[in-house]
């Protein structure tokens, strides 16, 4: 769908949010890897806005640092005390018009506690509002259940006249099934005006944004609505129950996509996708998995079950189960798991294989290198073809300071190794199970540091007699004696 480019976005996220119960500012709560105030700006990103500013009120320093991280390009007006939503466009309007910015074109409404929204209908809603010649447009949707809603009415034609609160609709408009979504698209400069027209003699006592459609109706000014195509869009969170929902709703969305696009979910109802996520077709991913924040996935890889991944890349075609990894990047046809855990910083080349219980973390591994069991691997640089010996230990920590360990391509080390950074072993080294070790081991050479073995003959039974191993000696004593 083709739109001009609005002068301005302006997105409501002043609220304080009773609600939810929280020290968090509501529309700062996260649903599938980005706060809900983010999915909103993500919506309106797509129509390319001349601006956008959000108005912020209640926790507003966080909310202005978390827009820092996610959308610097973001303006902030402040709406101190919260009169309302009319008071708060006026905010925003006059924040601009601070700046020297007179608005001239489409100005958008939304909300910071709507994640649903999609870019599209934001832009079938500037459609039908610049088609039409409208002074305004509301975004409409037709819902299972209105109650509380304000309800759009139309006349006998089907065009818009205006929208009656739910506590002021008769029997009639009760009946009304669309209703108003709080969303707008307005001509810029006649917004900027009508903001300033807005009357506080209600209940509440604030300056509503609905009132608007009335006064530019009443200027004489096109008014209409247009439908947006998929209801649940337009919710409002306001506490966590319909946190929850929201969650499980875009969830599914991300995954129909996904799989639309050829990625086997094997599980829907327990696989769980952030929006910023990216899966290449013919991957699978089994149930009980978490693919969060950036991951990407490639073509063919099989993830899970049970495996959790934030900010990680995977290779086509790598196998990761049971495993847990954080900004890491797994290379093509890798294996990795079960019970695996990649910290930060680990790389892992083509064809790498992470086994059962080993931890990775800032460490780079060669092509085709095995770390199959039982092992921690930290602040490591370890070459092609190498196998590292179940149980062993990089020991990276003085107690002070982190130090690195190198080893080369095709070395082969024992099984309970401790490597006590720094340290290098060389290309083709092997070292014997139980070394520790210290120093440099050369090319080629064999590094071993464990003393002669020596067995003290009948220590059990003098030092813990009447054990069972006492006894088990015992009769072994004896069975041996019989069999001279």
């Amino acid at each position: 769908m083709s739109v001009s480019r609005p002068a301005a976005v302006i997105v409501l996220a002043a609220g304080e949010g009773t609600r939810m119960k929280s020290r968090l500012p509501k529309v700062l709560h996260e649903i599938c890897g980005r706060s809900m105030l983010g999915h909103v700006l993500a919506a309106a990103a797509e129509l390319d806005p001349e601006r956008t500013v959000v108005v912020v009120g209640h926790g507003r320093e966080q909310v202005v640092q978390h827009l820092q991280h996610v959308a610097p390009g973001v303006g902030t007006a402040v709406q101190d005390s919260q009169n309302g939503t009319g008071h708060a466009v006026r905010m925003a309007v006059e924040s601009l018009r601070e700046q020297g910015v007179e608005l001239s074109g489409t100005v958008v409404l939304a909300y910071g506690d709507t994640p649903l929204l999609r870019g599209a209908t934001l832009a079938g809603l500037v459609a039908a509002h610049e088609e039409a010649g409208n002074a305004v447009t509301v975004l409409s949707a037709r819902v299972p259940d209105p109650a509380g809603y304000g309800r759009i009415v139309r006349d006998a034609d089907g065009v818009f006249t205006g929208i009656v609160e739910h506590a002021d609709a008769d029997e009639a408009q009760l009946a009304i099934d669309e209703i108003n979504s709080g969303m707008y698209a307005f001509d810029g400069a006649l917004l900027s005006d009508v903001v300033k027209r807005l009357s506080t003699d209600n209940a509440k006592g604030e300056e509503y944004i609905t009132d608007a459609v009335g006064i530019l109706r009443g200027d004489g000014h096109r008014v209409g609505a247009a439908l947006a195509g998929d209801w649940v869009e337009i919710q409002g969170v306001n506490d966590r129950v319909q946190l929850a929902e929201a969650r499980r709703l875009l969830n599914d969305r991300l995954l129909t996509a996904l799989m639309r696009d050829g990625v086997t979910i094997v599980d829907p109802a327990t696989t769980w996708v952030d929006a910023g996520v990216r899966v290449g077709r013919d991957a699978v991913i089994e149930p009980q998995t978490q693919l969060q924040g950036r991951t990407v996935v490639g073509e063919g890889a099989h993830i899970g079950p049970a495996t959790v991944l934030r900010d990680t890349e995977v290779g086509a075609d790598a196998v990761v189960s049971m495993t847990v990894a954080h900004e890491a990047l797994i290379g093509p046809e890798a294996t990795v798991g079960p019970y695996a855990y990649l910290r930060p910083g680990a790389v892992l080349d083509r064809k790498v294989k992470i086994g059962t219980y080993v931890e990775v973390k800032n460490a780079n591994i060669g092509e085709g290198t095995k770390v199959p069991h039982l092992t921690y691997v930290g602040d490591a640089d370890i070459g092609r073809g190498v196998n590292i010996g179940a149980s062993s230990v990089f020991v990276n920590y003085d107690g002070v300071t982190k130090h690195r360990t190198t080893i080369g391509d095709h070395a082969r080390t024992g099984s309970d190794n401790m490597f006590v950074a720094p340290v290098r072993v060389g290309d083709g080294a092997y070292t014997g199970a139980g070394t520790v070790v210290r120093e440099d081991v050369p090319p080629g050479a064999l590094a071993v540091s464990a003393g002669q073995q020596r067995n003290i003959e009948g220590w059990v039974q003098r030092k813990r007699p009447g054990t069972p191993a006492a006894e088990a000696a015992r009769r072994a004593d004896e069975n041996s004696a019989a069999s001279d």
